[in-house]
C-alpha cells in the first residue's frame, strides 16, 4: 500500500487523506481514488493489467513535464492529442493499473468534436428511422 500511495503522491500529485495497510484514499483537486489491498496475490494476478482509471485534470502540460521525468521507472505513453478531443498521457501504476490522465484539448477542439458527433448522431438516427407501420384490420376474423 505504501508504494501505491507514494506513486499517486509523488508522480501524479495526489495527497493521502486516509492511510492504512488495508485501505487508503488519495485526493487531488476534489477527485479521490480509493485504494484497497487485494485479498491475496492470486487476486492481484487476476486484476494486474486488467484495471484502468481515467483522471481528468487541468493544466495537463504542467503535470506532464513532471510525470515524464519518471519514464525510466514506469511504463508511460507520451502526451498526445486524441481524436475525441482530449489531450492525455497514460501511465501504469506499481500494481499494473493503467491510469489515463487527460484534459479537453481546447474549446475549439471540443466544438469540432461536438459537431462531428452531432453529424454522426444524425447519420445514425437517419439510418435507424422506423418503418411506417401499416395497420390492417380484418373483417370477420
Amino acid at each position: 500500500m505504501e508504494e501505491t500511495i507514494l506513486f499517486y503522491h509523488s508522480v501524479l500529485g495526489f495527497t493521502p487523506t486516509l492511510k492504512s495497510p488495508e485501505y487508503s484514499i488519495v485526493e487531488r483537486d476534489g477527485q479521490t481514488i480509493h485504494l484497497q489491498k487485494a485479498a491475496s496475490e492470486e487476486v492481484m494476478k487476476c486484476v494486474r493489467g486488467h484495471t484502468e482509471i481515467y483522471i481528468e485534470v487541468s493544466e495537463i502540460h504542467v503535470l506532464w513535464q513532471h510525470v515524464e521525468t519518471f519514464k525510466n521507472r514506469y511504463r508511460i505513453r507520451d502526451l498526445v492529442d486524441r481524436e475525441y478531443g482530449m489531450t492525455e498521457f497514460h501511465i501504469e501504476d506499481p500494481n499494473g493499473c493503467l491510469v489515463f490522465v487527460g484534459e479537453p484539448t481546447s474549446r475549439q477542439a471540443d466544438a469540432n468534436f461536438f459537431e462531428l458527433n452531432t453529424t454522426l448522431f444524425f447519420q445514425i438516427l437517419a439510418s435507424c428511422r422506423p418503418r411506417p407501420v401499416v395497420s390492417r384490420i380484418g373483417h370477420g376474423l
